[in-house]
């Protein structure tokens, strides 16, 4: 009998039920995108020039990685977060200085965040244990990259994190540069979907400061969504919110990676 392969998530995890559905993912990002443009240390992301040229192949780009973490075997998720800390070193060593240690968890924090926040949107309320889940999973991906001062617990994650929100964000002409190219590379309507997103899953602060308002027309069609996410229609829909170029990308992220489908078979 084979040795069943270990990962670095279980494979019964609530967080490959949320990192294993397009819809999710898409969620994820739209709150993380509003939170990033907030965010003190955006500069970091304008200093690569990556972000503000192309928001959305960023955005994919670091799908791909997380679902490489959440997916696949220890060593191969261990090797991924290893090319993310990698790819910040050599970051920081081109500008010179180090990229804060607040900034880093700043951006754990957001993936911990808009996991639960996504998932509870768009399927069910989340248990105290599926949220500690979240919350173990994501921590000890930054405990690999050497995040310093993480929280032990996700109770104590929460003060943590309301923390953060209120010292490392600010409307800055970094913010007001990145909406316009979310508006410019997704069009006026797919903009205007992303903001009534981003109504629906951010937290105060970012709604606050970004001004998005507090009645999202979206909250009633999630509901409906609940109940016609399966049907061809819901798909579609789905696969009309981003450019033609990056529909085959969205439809992929309902598939689980090759490599982990061949090893559980």
């Amino acid at each position: 009998m084979s040795q069943c392969p270990k990962y670095f998530v279980d494979p019964d995890s609530v967080v490959r039920a949320i990192w294993g559905k397009a819809d999710t993912v898409l969620f994820i990002f739209a709150g993380a995108a509003a939170e990033f443009a907030l965010n003190k240390a955006v500069d970091w992301l304008y200093f690569t020039g990556r972000l503000p040229a192309d928001p959305l192949a960023r955005l994919f780009s670091t799908v791909e990685y997380a679902r490489r973490i959440v997916f696949a075997e220890r060593a191969g998720a261990e090797q991924a977060i290893d090319s993310i800390t990698a790819i910040h070193a050599a970051v920081e060593a081109k500008r010179g200085m180090a990229i804060p240690a607040w900034a880093y968890r700043d951006v754990l924090f957001m993936l911990i965040d808009y996991s639960i926040r996504a998932f509870e949107t768009l399927e069910r309320p989340l248990s105290p244990a599926e949220k500690q889940e979240v919350f173990a999973v994501f921590t000890r991906i930054g405990q690999r990259m050497g995040i310093p001062e993480l929280p032990s617990s996700h109770a104590k994650w929460l003060q943590t994190r309301e923390e953060h929100l209120a010292q490392h964000l600010e409307y800055s002409t970094f913010t007001a540069d990145l909406y316009q190219q979310y508006a410019r590379h997704l069009g006026p309507v797919r903009y205007r979907l992303l903001l009534q997103a981003q109504r629906v899953v951010a937290p105060l602060q970012v709604r606050q400061l970004l001004r998005l308002g507090r009645t999202p027309w979206l909250r009633p069609a999630l509901f409906i969504y609940r109940y016609t996410q399966h049907l061809r229609f819901s798909k579609w829909a789905r696969t009309s919110l981003l450019p033609d170029e990056y529909r085959q990308k969205i439809l992929r992220l309902d598939i689980v990676p090759s490599a982990v489908a061949a090893a559980a078979g």
